[in-house]
């Protein structure tokens, strides 16, 4: 029997395994409560100096998460600017990391969770950057979940802060069904300094700065399982081989995180002047897939994209999906090496106007913006640390308000002329395939799987086998011998050997678009199998 499958069906499946609790601590409807207790009455002073220091120790002390206890638990200050600029400010308001086992290996949140990242919603005066940004990005790529929490220590309130899931082993056993790959946080340490032998290179970019491995120490961080001739090997295939990136990195994954990234003129990102915020998961197959990170300054809350000074309204707004590509900048290979592959280069587009229409041109990220500022607007208010004001939070949704000397650009300020730009753009605008009746016929030992497509010039089928692991390419065809019945009917088809699970997507490619089925594919995609 042939069914169509999404990997979203999936992943909620998965997720309702796990009980109630584990559902809610990341559900954007649910504020969550985190009391925190130290012994020490200068529990604040040592947390300083141990982020002073530049040092990863943790004071030990209790949580109270959502009414349960847990004992032990090892908390320390994170963020570079959002704990130092506000620490120099004198307000209390600062951010934790928060490690529940770090003394009980044995001791999680409901769900296996060891981890809570608490942010201080750092300029960003609407308090819905970091929320709205992960809940947009979560339907098109893995992306850690994000809502809100109310935070005490010793029975004192902070105040209202992100709660945002943290790319661990559960975030991985999440989405690729495993955890033992290896995992590079790109973000360099501004701490450390180059190494005078080496090339000059540009922040986490991926730029090939050779085989040894020094040069790259001080602009990626290795986590679990990781070794420095991980980003090596990406490195030098990205930049000198990029004809064999297919075989290393999820190309797909990729275009969907710039997709997001630009759209949403997300510069504190790969694509801005930093280059940072982002890891690489290498799986155990040997596929690398980046996964966004850190999201409050999304929707123009940073303005340097790494070419020139900082942008303009006008020009955050009006901002080229092709930027780095179009300039040809090899500080960013990621960017230009991927683009300047014509398949690639048009599947970036058809996901680009993805979004674009199914969030952004219907108004749905302004209806979701007010939706959370209802919820959390009673808790908002009652934040004495808030780090910036009332009004802010109430208009900057829609206008610009001052994060301390800076305009922050409202989010549909930057939106609404930027949706208006996209969609009358030279190459957005042009003709896109269409995909129909796509269908599968399994014939035991060899399945084929056939579409409608009009106005195309290629067609290709990207298939695998289960619900992990990279999907392989092959070409369609409308030539009346690959399962495509009669030759120029616009029927195209090809055929792969039948085995358990097999899922599959479809990329039609046009002259200028390309255009996939489903929309939303390589994150979702048809499947064939047994009904259950």
């Amino acid at each position: 029997m042939m069914y169509m499958g999404k990997k979203a069906l999936f992943l909620l499946a998965f997720f309702c395994t796990t009980s109630l609790f584990a559902q809610n601590i990341y559900d954007v409807k649910t504020i969550q409560e985190v009391k925190l207790y130290f012994e020490q009455d200068n529990w604040n002073t040592i947390l300083d100096s141990l982020k002073q220091a530049g040092k990863d120790k943790r004071l030990v002390g209790t949580a109270v998460i959502n009414g349960k206890s847990y004992e032990k638990v090892g908390v320390r200050y994170k963020g570079n600017s959002s704990y130092f600029n506000v620490s120099r400010s004198g307000s209390a308001k600062l951010p934790f990391n928060i490690k529940v086992d770090f003394k009980n290996k044995k001791q999680s949140l409901p769900g296996g969770y060891s981890t809570l990242k608490l942010s201080n919603i750092f300029r960003d005066p609407s308090f819905l950057r970091e929320v709205l940004a992960y809940e947009i990005a979560g339907q098109y790529m893995p992306a850690p979940r994000a809502n809100f929490a109310k935070v005490y220590v010793n029975d004192v309130y902070l105040g209202l802060y992100n709660n945002t899931e943290s790319i661990d082993e559960e975030f991985l056993k999440y989405f690729y069904n495993e955890d033992e790959g290896a995992l590079i946080k790109c973000d360099p340490n501004w701490h450390n300094k180059e190494e005078p032998s080496c090339p000059k290179g540009d922040k986490a970019s991926l730029m090939y700065l050779g085989q040894d491995s020094v040069c790259y120490y001080h602009l990626y961080e290795l986590k679990d399982n990781s070794e420095w001739n991980d980003i090596i090997q990406l490195a030098d295939i990205l930049n000198n081989t990029p004809e064999n990136i297919e075989e290393v990195l999820d190309v797909d994954q990729t275009l969907w995180m710039h997709a997001f990234n630009n759209i949403t003129v997300n510069l504190d990102s790969y694509l801005g002047r930093l280059c940072h915020n982002y890891y690489l998961y290498k799986d155990t197959s040997g596929m690398y897939h980046p996964l966004v990170w850190d999201m409050n300054l999304c929707f123009g809350g940073f303005r340097y994209t790494g070419i020139g000074g900082p942008l303009s309204n006008e020009k955050m707004q009006r901002m080229s999906p092709f930027i780095h590509y179009k300039e040809k900048n090899q500080k960013r290979p990621l960017i230009v090496q991927l683009f300047g592959d014509n398949l690639y280069r048009k599947i970036y587009a058809a996901h680009l106007k993805t979004i674009l229409e199914e969030q952004f041109a219907n108004g749905e990220y302004l209806k979701r913006a007010k939706e959370i500022k209802e919820l959390i607007r009673p808790h908002v208010e009652s934040d004495g640390n808030k780090l910036y004001t009332m009004e802010g939070f109430e208009t900057n949704h829609r206008v610009s308000a001052k994060a301390d000397k800076s305009n922050i650009i409202g989010i549909a300020e930057l939106m609404e002329p930027r949706i208006e730009y996209l969609k009358t753009h030279a190459l957005l605008s042009q003709p896109q395939p269409i995909i129909t009746e796509v269908s599968a016929l399994d014939y035991g030992d060899i399945v084929g799987i056939s579409a409608r497509i009009e106005d195309t010039e290629k067609a290709w089928l990207y298939y695998r086998y289960g619900n992990f692991g990279n999907f392989k390419r092959i070409e369609m065809f409308d030539d009346g011998g690959h399962n495509d019945e009669v030759m120029g009917d616009n029927i195209w088809g090809a055929t792969v050997n039948g085995g358990k699970e097999l899922q599959y997507y479809i990329v039609a490619e046009g002259t200028a678009l390309a255009a996939l089925s489903p929309e939303r594919a390589s994150f979702e995609f048809y499947e064939v199998g047994e009904e259950e």
